[in-house]
């Protein structure tokens, strides 16, 4: 299955896969072609919601995720269910912040979500980074006013030496 937002975006072009097309082993199917959102099952329903415009899609997103909780009932599969319904909101709304986000479609579900999870470790990570680079720096004076050059300080504590500098010439 090949899917297209509209016709408009078909080029038509099938040179190299024509066999799968004329066997029906892949067919086209556009999305603005499919019918209402309500109607239509929820997987589809969901890849739907990539061609809605913003103000419709922020009314099918809370469908779809009150659809979610209530048709599916395997906890994974809603899951995945609802992390694709958050894929498609962050690359649709990217100025929106996840607070926003939480609020705004009321996914307290969202915490468990792979986006969620990986960015508030890519956090975790970048806070743990800066953290160590922070107690680099504040050992800088000292290194210093013992007596170090900039280049052994910047050695000693893997900085570099603009780094080392920067330091040296804020301080009084």
């Amino acid at each position: 299955m090949v899917l297209y937002p509209n016709r408009k975006v078909d080029t038509g072009n099938i040179k190299h896969y024509r066999e799968f097309f004329t066997s029906g082993r892949v067919r086209r199917i556009y999305l603005d072609e499919l019918g209402e959102a309500a109607s239509l099952p929820i997987g589809i329903a969901t890849a739907k919601l990539v061609i809605a415009a913003d103000d419709i899609a922020i009314v099918q997103a809370r469908q779809l995720i009150d659809r979610t909780k209530s048709e599916i009932n395997s906890p994974s599969k809603q899951q995945q269910l609802l992390q694709f319904i958050e894929t498609i909101l962050v690359y649709k709304f990217p100025t929106i912040s996840r607070e926003e986000m939480e609020q705004m479609f009321s996914l307290s579900e969202l915490k468990q979500t792979r986006f969620y999870q990986e960015a508030f470790q890519e956090g975790v990570e970048q806070g743990i980074e800066q953290g160590k680079v922070q107690g680099k720096l504040k050992a800088v004076p000292a290194m210093l006013a013992a007596g170090l050059t900039v280049e052994q300080v910047a050695q000693a504590l893997d900085l570099n030496v603009e780094e080392v500098r920067q330091v040296a010439q804020s301080q009084p």
